[in-house]
């Protein structure tokens, strides 16, 4: 795969997200800024993203869509996690590497990977996005409080070069955005995201803000993003993002 990103690589920095949304408008598109030292990393949520300096990827990757409008914003998520996945499962060879809804990346049920995306609209178009990851490398223990974090290094035993992989998935994650807004293929795209969803095999507990317990399996996901869940009772609901939890 031929360079497809201008990689802007900071020492240290709050918040990737934030540093390049402040020069967007002066900068082109695949534009990344990078680093390893990341101090105020934000997830979803409001969550903060534990980050070892000099041990994982913090970056941000500035996209400006020509065929994607704003009603379809949430194929650019499918699209960076399909990218971080066909990544990932280069090197995780020996387990399941999925997306749970809407873009987290996991390992079986361990969290390798956040990706938190801002839009920019413009009436009905969007005219840039900043697509910030947190991707897990060669941490090998974690101390926050989060309830399931994981590493590459603790499936391959290895550490591997982040300037090398910052490369690679920066264009993946650049090559792949490119083709299917060219392209317009979102039902191709689409398709791929669901067939990589977390627990997309049967049914699973989730949860409501309200404590409402259910099992239910993943019936669709819609193009805004909207979760269709069916019960054991075939009974479809749908959920938009921090309405439902999956319970691990």
């Amino acid at each position: 795969m031929s360079k497809k990103t201008n990689i802007i690589h900071l020492d240290s920095i709050g918040s990737t997200n934030t540093y390049l949304a402040g020069r967007a408008i002066d900068l082109p598109h695949a534009t990344v800024v990078s680093t390893y030292c990341q101090t105020a990393g934000r997830g979803q949520r409001g969550n903060t993203w534990e980050s070892q300096p000099n041990k994982n990827l913090s970056f941000s990757v500035l996209l400006r869509p020509n065929n994607i409008i704003a009603r379809q914003q949430f194929y650019i998520s499918e699209a960076v996690s399909v990218a971080i996945i066909n990544t990932l499962t280069r090197y995780i060879t020996n387990h399941r590497v999925a997306i749970k809804w809407p873009n987290d990346i996991y390992v079986d049920d361990h969290k390798i990977c956040g990706i938190l995306i801002e839009n920019t609209l413009c009436g009905m178009n969007i005219s840039q996005s900043i697509v910030g990851v947190g991707l897990n490398v060669n941490q090998r223990e974690f101390i926050s409080d989060a309830p399931n974090p994981i590493s590459i290094i603790n499936y391959i035993d290895k550490e591997l070069s982040l300037d090398d992989l910052l490369e690679e998935v920066t264009d993946e994650i650049v090559a792949t955005f490119d083709h299917y807004d060219a392209t317009q293929s979102f039902d191709t795209l689409h398709k791929e995201y669901c067939e990589k969803l977390w627990r997309n095999d049967g049914y699973y507990t989730y949860s409501t803000p309200q404590g409402e317990k259910f099992d239910a399996r993943i019936a669709d996901v819609a193009p805004d993003g909207i979760l269709t869940l069916c019960d054991t009772q075939e009974n479809s609901r749908s959920f938009a993002f921090k309405e439902v939890m999956a319970i691990l």
